[in-house]
């Protein structure tokens, strides 16, 4: 009744509003323009919103006349509130939430709720010589903010590489009309060959995982009035062994093969990418033998304690999670440099591996035994030959 009493009171020259009112062009009319910063405007639920609302014109006026009306989805509009010059009529059903201060037309919505959510006209008149008319349409919407997301994994204890499967769900508590972003090193993950997503996106579902998924992820949720992210989490994947090798912090390394001299201590450090680290184990070969001599990444060889001038040597690393293992091979020449025929030990060599042929024996060498593969080990036979040997020079006699 309220909203009838405030229709009959308006001068003749506003008239009587339909029900279509919404409809009215927007912008300019006959000098009079409206403006609006936003056509769409965020509210967050449980607080005010302001709706800032500019017009002018430029002819004199003895009357303004300020219309608000609200319109629901599929509803005709219905007026809240209206003001005639100073005076503010408003509808008594709404008095409490809308406020104006004429002349200014901007309107404060307070507090904001979800039945508040639709579409917001307001229409000013002008009387003068003539009447003016102009309106807009402000769309508001309504949310709660988020709140911080959680990012649950499954399976919480790991997954192998090329074998297991690894899942991240994103949860949030509070928030409305959220949409989901997962983030792996603080970029966005896309969908691929391994990665898939939920219909909402806050699954990610990584199936098989592989060395290159580790990272930090994070779950970025956000909707029209705030964003929130999680902390970052790093899924457990087990690899590896991946890149063997063998090094030393002495002697000449060519190849596979390291040149020692007689009465030096060389230390091996056998290493290889792996998750968990890899266990090791290093072989060496004796002829026709070959026998485990240490456990660990290290190893020891003291050259004057080593009988044979060439030793051949294998490390084995071995990932017990992913049941997967790779080795290594070397060989190390002790050198009897400082004494009377170092010398002979000086040349140009050139070492070739193939393996051995079915019933034909190794190629002996006059300072290497021939190699022999152990059963039930991938090792290959290697065979030293000298390719071109530089004699021993003779000393210039003393002057």
């Amino acid at each position: 009744m309220g909203q009838d009493a405030f229709m009959e009171s308006l001068s003749s020259t506003v008239g009587v509003f339909q029900y279509k009112i919404y409809l009215l062009l927007l912008g300019t009319c006959s000098g009079l323009k409206v403006v609006v910063p936003s056509h769409t405007v965020h509210g967050i639920r449980g607080q005010a919103l302001y709706l800032p609302v500019h017009y002018g014109f430029h002819t004199p006026a003895s009357d303004i006349q300020i219309i608000w009306l609200f319109e629901r989805h599929h509803t005709t509009p219905k007026y809240v509130l209206g003001s005639m010059n100073k005076s503010v009529v408003p509808d008594l059903e709404y008095q409490q939430k809308f406020t104006m201060r004429p002349p200014n037309a901007s309107l404060l919505i307070n507090p904001l709720q979800f039945t508040d959510e639709g579409n917001y006209i307001v229409k000013v008149n002008i009387q003068g010589s003539g009447t003016l008319s102009a309106s807009q349409k402000v769309q508001v919407t309504v949310d709660d903010p988020v709140t911080k997301p959680v990012v649950q994994i499954q399976p919480s204890s790991g997954a192998v590489e090329y074998v297991g499967n690894v899942t991240l769900t994103c949860l949030v508590e509070g928030g409305t009309r959220l949409a989901y972003q997962w983030l792996k090193n603080g970029r966005p993950v896309h969908t691929s060959s391994t990665n898939s997503f939920s219909p909402q996106n806050n699954v990610l579902h990584i199936a098989p995982v592989t060395k290159e998924d580790i990272g930090n992820y994070s779950c970025l949720v956000k909707n029209s009035v705030s964003e929130m992210e999680s902390d970052i989490i790093m899924p457990t994947i087990y690899y590896g062994p991946y890149g063997l090798r063998v090094n030393s912090d002495k002697g000449l390394k060519v190849g596979e093969v390291f040149t020692v001299d007689i009465g030096e201590a060389i230390l091996f450090d056998c290493s290889a990418d792996s998750y968990p680290p890899n266990t090791y184990s290093w072989i060496q070969r004796t002829g026709n033998t070959t026998y485990v001599i240490k456990h660990g990444p290290h190893l020891e060889v003291a050259s004057e304690k080593v009988a044979r001038k060439t030793t051949d040597y294998m490390c084995c690393a071995y990932n017990n999670v992913t049941g997967r293992q790779d080795e290594t091979h070397f060989t190390v020449i002790i050198t009897s440099v400082g004494h009377e025929d170092a010398l002979e030990d000086f040349g140009i060599y050139e070492f070739i591996a193939f393996p051995e042929a079915p019933g034909v024996p190794g190629m002996p060498s006059r300072s290497v035994p021939t190699s022999a593969g152990l059963p039930g080990q991938d090792l290959h036979n290697t065979i030293y030959e000298v390719i071109q040997h530089i004699p021993a020079q003779e000393k210039d006699p003393p002057e």
